[in-house]
């Protein structure tokens, strides 16, 4: 017998391991990067990584075909052909930066208002919004518009955080934990953990969607809703709740505005604002003493229940406006339970079972703190019951006040900042007042005034010229979006186009496939970036575009900067835009080039940031400059080590001074990016135990916040069930105070503005009735997508390479529909054609799709007969950043009149039968040329196919 030949069953096929920071979705997990001979060979979850803690999703996974696409751009690229066609012309980074240059100079000489900058999920907009406040244009946001702003300024606004990215359940503790419109696209990693560590601990999961997808699939209980009447259901709980005394009283007198007390008159010009001492503090009523004293005075115990009269007017508490309003029977179940699609039995039953948890199965913590008032608490007491909520509840025109209620909810339970509830992640907790307000005043030749964006505390504050226009082309920070605390992203192509308010000389977009995914009706966004006007001349004279890949947008632009992908450039994750650990601790990160940009036979890619400082010094903006008129920052990594946006405090908080030696605060360290990656690319600060819960008012937290440089000095504060500014705003709707409203705005802001939360129908209602579209048709987001980038990864389109139009089985009856078949889908802006499949586990009177999907052809490097083109599509075609016309020559935005959000969750549509079935999805679109060509059907890595 022959001697049995040896294998190596396990080849090695690394020989190094590189750690940064996953860009394949928001939650900024850490990863692995396995190389094999410089290249990228496959990439798992950092296991030390405060994030994800070694758990990788699918798109983590995959991102190493997303740094092998050949949808990749690799030369900057200037238009030879009219917008749209997709012809271009490769050109050198020195052309393609003195054209931008010889575009954007002029333009700040004389009216830096004419460029418009917007960035999509870039992650870096701290960065961003600075280079453009130094141009001195006003008009810059991010996607946030379109995204999350009801959810982020309804938060800010009513507690100093929200959901999203901003906190999280106290995992290790919660007994109850009810989710509210979540898509499994976002934090993704750290909610699966979570849910992993409630249901082995046995808690109970409630899921609120009209759609049975995973998160919900996985729950104990799913409440299929009706689109859009999320408020109603949680302004249901929030009167059985009150109806049987079962909410935190004594939380509520601490830790919030509920004894504030409000003038009353009905003749009184300040009716509706706070009762103030000489230098504007809030008053409360003692109740030992009855008089009218400051809200924080130490060892007062204020009064919820009794109001008082002075100077001849009449002051109630905040909690006696509460109870009048939300124990009135329009907010019971009985009255709600049809239009919300729930039960009235399965209403009380819930709001039932949150009272049990919250105040039977109380957790207490051994912990002695000290409050903001020196008052020394043995232990910390909580509530154990904790929400989550996203899109689904933000993406309506009643979505601000909606996230509004789900945050009274949570408070008059209790349940925000102590053990078993909802916590903050550093640096949040942050009330509106820490935020700037917006700033819009431009000057040729100089630096915009102040930051773009913010939370405006009174008329005072919009982005209005003297003369009561618009000062931004998104219209935000108006009369029509007053607390549009993230701009408007997708109402700047449609009002550039109309020139309303202004015309804009330059469109300078990055990551934001507008002419596709990212904004609302696609037909008409292509049509506006190729429009002209009666001399032949682009509406929009000059776009410029920067992307890493070939998407749809590509085609509309002038000139094209191509960005690196996620893994060749450096990316700081600051805590100057946004959180990334948990609630006991903070957290920062980075990314770093562990494969350099290669694009042979090209003239290559360049990182966005670092072409941003390139293009600042080029202009000779402030801060990107030396005294002598050379370039500040040699690159993007320079900038993040060096910049300092306060003295001692930059984008990177660990290993600052000059050898390392101090954390949140300190002088720049020449060695910092190194000490990053040395230590897996991220850095962490653990908040000392005592400081762990009650964050707002516990002074072991304050103190460490400051001396981390998260906040310059301590600034406890209350939380807003009763939000003033907004009362300030509906003053201006009824005539009062210097600033007001335009006449045909006053009722709406009347109305929306309400400083307590309310509920009214959403206004796509107004145009698409019962009879005439009695569908509500959703998109939502998979668990392997996010954003339009994933459908060109070859691992993930096996996932999702298609997606039919989900029905109810009782609906496809009623419409002689089987799986497979076709259906026409028509909103009041247009009609597609899509093939449909059976759902069962769906709200009955809903449809809805994947989202980003469909992909037009040509585009991505995708060939032409790409199931993503053929059999993938997108709602948006039946969506409008406009509502239908109302017949009095007014744009009415598809909008939440609060801050702006664009209401694409309001869809409302019909179905019919496609007899015969087309062959492809409709509309179809002439195929778009690509600057680098379809992809080959196989590609060479490593030595294999």
């Amino acid at each position: 017998m022959g001697q049995q030949p040896r294998l190596d069953t396990s080849p090695p096929v690394t020989d190094e391991i590189r750690r940064t920071s996953c860009y394949m979705c928001a939650c900024r997990c850490g990863i692995n990067v396995h190389m094999k001979d410089g290249a990228v060979r496959y990439i798992e979850g950092n296991r030390d990584h405060p994030v994800n803690r070694g758990v990788l999703c699918a798109k983590g996974s995959a991102g190493i075909m997303q740094h092998l696409s050949p949808a990749r751009l690799r030369a900057p690229l200037r238009r030879v052909g009219p917008r749209g066609s997709g012809q271009f012309e490769e050109i050198s980074w020195d052309e393609a930066l003195k054209t931008a240059t010889d575009w954007l100079k002029p333009i700040r000489e004389t009216a830096p208002e004419k460029l418009a900058f917007f960035t999509g999920r870039d992650q870096s907009q701290s960065f961003t919004s600075w280079w453009a406040q130094s141009f001195g244009t006003p008009n810059y946001a991010a996607h946030g518009g379109f995204c999350s702003v009801n959810m982020a300024a309804a938060g800010i606004y009513t507690m100093g955080g929200a959901f999203w990215e901003f906190g999280q359940p106290d995992w290790e503790r919660t007994k109850l934990f009810m989710l509210f419109g979540v898509a499994e696209d976002h934090d993704s990693n750290p909610i699966k953990m979570g849910l992993g560590r409630l249901k082995a601990r046995g808690a109970k999961i409630i899921g609120v969607n009209p759609v049975r997808s995973v998160y919900n699939a996985v729950a104990d209980e799913w409440v299929g809703i009706t689109p859009g009447t999320d408020g109603l259901f949680i302004l249901a709980l929030v009167h059985e709740l009150m109806r049987a005394g079962r909410i935190d009283l004594d939380y509520l007198i601490r830790y919030t505005n509920a004894p504030f007390l409000v003038n009353c008159d009905p003749g009184s010009e300040d009716r509706g604002l706070f009762l103030r001492d000489d230098e504007g503090r809030p008053l409360v009523r003692d109740r030992a003493t009855g008089r009218a004293v400051l809200w924080d005075t130490p060892g007062i115990r204020p009064d919820l229940a009794n109001g008082l009269e002075t100077g001849g007017m009449a002051y109630r508490p905040v909690f006696q406006l509460m109870a009048e309003r939300y124990l009135d029977p329009a907010h019971a179940p009985d009255a709600v339970a049809a239009r919300c699609g729930v039960p009235a039995a399965r209403i009380r039953r819930i709001a039932a079972e949150l009272a049990r948890v919250a105040f039977e199965e109380e957790i207490v913590i051994e912990r002695p703190w000290t409050d903001w008032k020196g008052e020394r608490h043995a232990v910390m007491r909580g509530r154990p019951v904790s929400f989550h909520a996203m899109r689904g509840i933000s993406a309506h025109s009643n979505g601000f006040q909606t996230c509004r209620a789900l945050h009274m909810l949570q408070i008059l339970l209790g349940s925000v900042e102590t053990p078993g509830g909802f916590r903050f992640k550093p640096p949040y907790p942050k009330p509106p007042e820490a935020h700037p307000r917006p700033h819009c005043r431009t000057r040729p030749g100089t630096p915009l005034d102040g930051p773009h964006l913010g939370y405006p505390m009174s008329p005072d504050d919009l982005a209005l010229t003297p003369e009561g226009a618009p000062a931004r082309i998104d219209k935000a920070f108006t009369w029509e979006n007053p607390l549009s605390a993230h701009g408007l992203m997708h109402m700047v192509i449609s009002n550039a186009h109309a020139g309303d308010p202004y015309r804009i000389d330059t469109l300078f977009l990055y990551m934001a496939n507008m002419a596709w995914n990212s904004s609302m009706n696609t037909a008409q966004v292509m049509r506006m970036l190729t429009d002209t006007d009666e001399t032949g001349d682009y509406v929009i004279p000059r776009i410029i575009y920067s992307d890493a890949y070939a998407s749809e947008m590509v085609a509309y632009a002038d000139l094209i900067l191509p960005d690196t992908t996620y893994l060749e450039r450096h990316d700081c994750i600051s805590l100057l835009d946004r959180p990334i650990c948990e609630a006991e601790a903070a957290a920062d990160a980075i990314r770093w080039p562990v494969v350099e940009p290669e694009r042979p036979g090209h003239a290559g890619v360049r990182g966005f940031q670092s072409v941003l400082l390139d293009l600042g010094a080029r202009l000779g903006l402030p801060g990107m400059v030396t005294e002598d008129g050379a370039p500040a920052f040699a690159d993007y990594a320079d900038y993040m080590v060096h910049h300092e946006r306060r003295p001692g405090v930059g984008p990177l908080a660990g290993w600052r001074g000059a050898e390392g030696e101090s954390h949140g605060r300190g002088a720049p360290n020449p060695r910092q990016i190194e000490r990053y990656i040395e230590n897996g690319g991220f850095w962490l600060a653990h908040i000392p135990e005592e400081a762990h819960y009650f964050k707002p008012w516990n002074r072991a937290y304050q103190d460490w916040a400051v001396k981390t440089g998260l906040v310059d000095k301590p600034a406890p504060y209350v939380f807003n069930l009763y939000v003033e500014p907004m009362r300030r705003f509906q003053r201006a709707a009824e005539g009062l105070g210097r600033h007001r409203p335009p006449e045909h705005l006053r009722d709406r802001i009347a109305q929306a503005m309400d400083p307590l939360p309310i509920w009214y129908p959403p206004f796509s209602e107004d145009a698409a009735t019962d009879a005439d579209y009695p569908l509500h048709a959703l998109t939502q987001r998979p668990m392997a997508m996010y954003h339009s980038w994933g459908s060109q990864n070859a691992w993930l389109r096996q996932i999702h390479g298609r997606n039919p139009l989900y029905m109810h089985g009782r609906l496809m009856a009623e419409h002689g529909l089987e799986e497979g078949d076709w259906a026409e889908v028509t909103s009041p802006h247009g009609t597609i054609t899509v093939p449909v499949a059976r759902m069962d586990a769906l709200n009955p009177h809903t449809v809805w799709t994947w989202n980003a999907i469909g992909k037009r052809k040509g585009a991505w490097a995708l060939s032409e007969d790409a199931p993503e083109a053929r059999e993938g599509f997108l709602l948006n075609h039946l969506i409008h950043e406009l509502l239908p016309p109302k017949g009095d020559g007014l744009r009415w935005a598809n909008s939440d009149p609060v801050t702006g959000q664009a209401a694409w969750y309001d869809l409302r549509v019909r179905i019919a039968r496609a007899d015969p079935p087309p062959e492809e999805c409709r509309p179809v679109f002439p195929p778009v040329a690509s600057p680098v060509g379809p992809a080959p059907r196989n590609v060479r890595r490593g030595g294999t196919e």
